[in-house]
């Protein structure tokens, strides 16, 4: 293409035409391989694009090379035993500190009322010590009762709840003493008289619980564990016997955390023994009653109202962190199932369940050990504790008698974990011996006031007998839970256990007024009574003499939550066993739930097994006359 130019050669055109004519071919040229080479490079991206999305994709979804499928089980299964470790500690620090809130501020509460002079100027003519005396009746009093009604509650709250609405219930107690009347007062007395067998009870069977969790995740790898099936037999005592000696520990430190009120607060108020004492005449083994001829005015000074309020707002506190202690650290006991089981259980039934168990002939050898127990420990803290201590040594001296029993107690229940090399009837029979004793030295003991003597010899006894105490309360939480530890729920064993320390403790609550030779006569008979009949329960075992096994009955829904149920029952009557065989026949007579392990079947499964049954012979009847008229 030339463009017509005036006044040029005709070959100088020709020329410049071919000139542009080359540089045009030139350009295109040049932009015909621009253009191939930005296709081949978007071609090759486009086809390097697939691969690299699916090496991504790859590497996102498939199995991660440095994943370690063992590894990452080991990692969550030491999770889950520092959990029940510190579950364990929880539920121990929580309980200590909620009974020792209640027994200090019981104790401050007590002396202070006791005082002629503070209840006049403080009170007038409110009857503090009326009062006083309905609180401690319905305080020991209500827990008679508990067999009837502490199975229902645990039905109906379970155990981690049973153990959080306790603790509640003594905070609650607290908290009256702001405004102390006949109303506040009393009621809440009984209110802890309700809940004292269900929380330790729902707290042995925690603790029993929390060993048998930590051998499973200890133990995960086995067959059994993994498969549910019932724990081979002494597999958990290792753990009962460790978790059972911590628990202990943190419980007897109660007493001296009880004290603190005493030690920080009400001892600067209290007056000297020549004072308190100035009418005492008899102490030790002479003495009557409580302390007789204890002054009625016992403080030197009242304290002021403002100072008191201060006192039982730090127990308030402390009660409250108990109670979260419990409610936010304290792990469950159960899966959601297993307690949905124990729901799904009639009522009647569950109100039997601590009665049936009373058949085994295991729980009723230790019943005496039980009531023993309960008189121990009140004894430790009443009897000896003002009988051989403040009536020789003045009110001032008590804190150190409690102090020193309660630090002696939870040092000793160490010594339970040598249960694990030694035999287990040793713990509890030297327990037992210790005390024999002593009550034979109290008895002919009958000290004279000298502080100087007879301090030092007063407070090696009260160390003594915490000795014992602590290897009866810790011998007998472990022997229960080693006898039944194929059994995952035992609050109905530890229940009838805390009753019977109930009662007992109940029974020390009326003999205040005996002579001290007639108290500590009981308590001998009563241990001696404990040592041969345990000394009998073990020879009937070793001579493998066959006992019934408590079983709780067979939920109405099909999930089992229990790992002990088990077809055979032995603990069912031979009716039971007959109507389970006419129902498994086909019979037209329906099954009702029996006892503890023979649940049986309800009249609706067996109309549909009867009707499966009809459906098949009708079947089998048409195939005969079909194949009789081919």
């Amino acid at each position: 293409m030339a463009a017509p130019c005036s006044g040029v050669d005709g070959r100088a055109i020709q020329s410049v035409d071919n000139i542009y004519t080359e540089a045009q071919l030139a350009s295109c040229n040049s932009t015909d391989n621009l253009v191939n080479t930005q296709a081949s490079a978007t071609g090759a991206n486009a086809s390097e694009l697939p691969e690299i999305g699916e090496a991504q994709i790859d590497d996102f979804l498939g199995p991660n090379q440095n994943y370690n499928e063992e590894e990452e089980e080991r990692k969550y299964f030491r999770r889950k035993r520092l959990a029940v470790i510190k579950n364990v500690l929880s539920a121990s620090i929580g309980s200590m500190l909620i009974y020792g809130v209640y027994l200090g501020l019981l104790q401050m509460q007590l002396i202070l009322h006791y005082d002629e002079t503070y209840r006049e100027v403080k009170y007038g003519n409110l009857g503090l010590q009326d009062i006083d005396d309905k609180m401690l009746m319905g305080i020991n009093v209500t827990p008679v009762v508990a067999l009837l009604y502490t199975p229902v509650l645990i039905r109906f709250l379970g155990t981690k709840w049973m153990m959080f609405l306790a603790a509640g219930i003594y905070a609650l107690f607290v908290s009256t003493n702001y405004w102390e009347r006949y109303y506040t007062l009393v009621p809440s007395a009984v209110a802890i008289g309700v809940a004292i067998v269900p929380f330790w009870a729902s707290m042995g069977n925690y603790i029993t619980r929390m060993a048998q969790k930590y051998y499973e995740f200890v133990n995960y790898k086995q067959e059994n564990v993994q498969e549910q099936r019932p724990l081979p037999k002494g597999a958990c005592h290792r753990y009962i016997i460790i978790f059972n000696s911590v628990f202990y520990f943190f419980f007897h430190l109660s007493f001296v955390c009880a004290e603190m009120p005493m030690v920080f607060f009400l001892k600067s108020y209290l007056s000297n023994g020549n004072h308190t004492l100035f009418g005492v005449k008899n102490c030790g083994a002479n003495s009557v009653g409580m302390i007789e001829g204890l002054n009625k005015t016992i403080l030197s000074s009242l304290p002021r109202s403002i100072s008191l309020i201060e006192v039982e707002s730090v127990l308030m506190g402390v009660a409250f962190i108990s109670m979260l202690m419990i409610l936010i650290l304290c792990g469950s006991a159960y899966q959601p199932t297993e307690e949905i089981d124990l729901r799904s259980i009639g009522w009647g039934n569950i109100f039997q369940l601590p009665f049936k168990h009373m058949r085994d002939y295991r729980l009723r050898h230790l019943f005496p050990f039980f009531i023993y127990s309960g008189f121990e420990v009140l004894f430790a803290c009443t009897g000896f504790a003002l009988g051989y201590g403040v009536c020789v040594l003045g009110l001032e001296s008590f804190s150190n008698i409690i102090i020193t029993f309660g630090l002696s107690a939870s040092v000793f229940s160490l010594l339970s974990v040598s249960l694990l090399r030694l035999r287990r009837h040793v713990i509890l029979l030297s327990g037992a011996l210790v005390h024999v004793i002593l009550i034979i030295i109290l008895f002919i003991w009958s000290p004279s006031r000298g502080k100087a003597l007879n301090e030092p010899f007063i407070l090696i006894l009260a160390a003594l007998w915490g000795l014992g105490s602590a290897l009866n309360k810790t011998g007998l939480s472990t022997l229960l839970g080693m006898l039944y530890e194929d059994k995952e729920r035992q609050d109905f064993i530890f229940t009838i256990y805390h009753w019977w320390q109930a009662m007992a403790i109940f029974v020390v609550y009326l003999w205040a007024g005996l002579p001290m030779k007639a108290k500590l006569s009981i308590m001998l008979v009563t241990l001696i009574i404990s040592s041969l009949s345990y000394w009998w329960m073990e020879r009937r075992l070793a001579q493998r003499d066959p006992f019934r096994i408590p079983r709780i009955p067979r939920p109405k829904h099909k999930v089992k939550g229990y790992r002990y149920m088990e077809e055979e029952n032995s603990d069912e009557s031979d009716s039971e066993k007959d109507g389970e065989k006419e129902g498994d026949d086909g019979d037209t007579s329906s099954l009702v739930g029996g006892e503890e392990g023979g649940g049986g079947l309800e009249g609706q499964d067996g109309h549909k097994r009867r009707k499966v049954a009809a459906y098949e012979q009708a079947q089998e009847t048409e195939e005969q006359e079909e194949a009789a008229v081919a």
